[in-house]
């Protein structure tokens, strides 16, 4: 599949306020700082579709862009650390929470692990979540330009050794680079299987 026109359509502060419509909806979320805009501008084939910073934190609302007329790319606000207050951190939570468990449509949560570090908590306790609601996901581990091929593949046993203790089968994983753009055909066909079996 080929993204011939995405565009963004519209912020929201809280679930209620998203589009109205039925279309599939694939969310992208992670940790504060893993790379997810870049990500997303890198799959659109766009600079500053999704905005970038090195301030953690950045995304602060659910972002919906329509992709070919025909489904939702969803840019939500990330999770663990960034430089905001508790408060706000909360609610931003919140405002995920009630996303991915009430909106009908969403059909596939991207969660974005940063391949250069480790098991983080709150990774696994986000994945355990989704798993508790009977949410589907897959993971994506990032900016793996980063690392030589033998650390990536180190990292990333390292990560789903430790799922493998919570879970019996293991999601669908991608490796990608933004700058590289590797994973990008291989994220875009899924999308583009999933489409096809959801309208059959």
């Amino acid at each position: 599949m080929e993204i011939n026109q995405i565009q963004f359509e519209k912020s929201s502060a809280v679930y209620t306020e998203c589009p109205k419509t039925s279309k599939a909806e694939y969310a992208f979320i992670g940790r504060s700082n893993v790379g997810k805009s870049s990500l997303i501008n890198m799959l659109a084939r766009q600079k500053n579709l999704a905005k970038t910073s090195s301030q953690p934190g950045k995304t602060q609302l659910i972002n919906h862009f329509i992709v070919n007329n025909h489904w939702y790319l969803v840019d939500l606000p990330g999770y663990g650390y960034a430089k905001v207050g508790k408060n706000m951190r909360e609610k931003w939570e919140k405002t995920t929470v009630e996303y991915i468990t009430k909106r009908e449509n969403l059909t596939c949560v991207f969660v974005l692990i940063d391949s250069r570090i480790p098991p983080q908590k709150s990774d696994l306790e986000f994945m355990q979540f989704l798993g508790q609601n009977a949410i589907p996901f897959v993971i994506i581990f990032t900016k793996i330009d980063k690392l030589s091929k033998t650390q990536l593949e180190k990292s990333s046993d390292e990560f789903l050794t430790e799922m493998e203790k919570y879970w019996a089968e293991l999601p669908p994983v991608f490796y990608s680079s933004a700058t590289k753009t590797d994973g990008r055909e291989d994220i875009l066909r899924f999308i583009a299987d999933t489409n096809k079996n959801i309208t059959q």
